[in-house]
């Protein structure tokens, strides 16, 4: 005989496989969408590509090529012979307001 511990266990064990599996596979379709993005190369066509795209924006693409530094490259103190450069990054952050009727942003 069964007991309901047991049934509860082996529900919630049935259940979170699910939960895990159905996240598995949501990411695995994401990685497959990164991997089938086109390769470009950055060289002097890249402008003249990207401003003819629709909205001048390509969508999931990866670049591939040597990147020069705007003005000296940083040297690793650990690696010799091992260069970097750094990636200028902008955010922009929408502002967002609290409604405390609502009690949400």
């Amino acid at each position: 005989p069964i007991t309901p511990v047991e049934l509860l266990c082996l529900g919630s064990s049935l259940a979170f496989s699910g939960l895990f599996y159905y996240l598995y596979r949501k990411k695995a379709r994401v990685v497959a969408r990164i991997q089938e993005a086109p390769k470009l190369q950055v060289d002097d066509s890249l402008p003249a590509l990207v401003s003819a795209a629709d909205g001048r924006c390509l969508p999931y693409v990866a670049l591939e090529g040597i990147v020069l530094p705007a003005k000296a490259a940083l040297s690793s103190h650990f690696h010799v012979g091992m260069q970097g450069v750094i990636q200028k990054l902008l955010l922009k952050e929408h502002r967002l307001i609290w409604n405390s009727l609502a009690r949400s942003w």
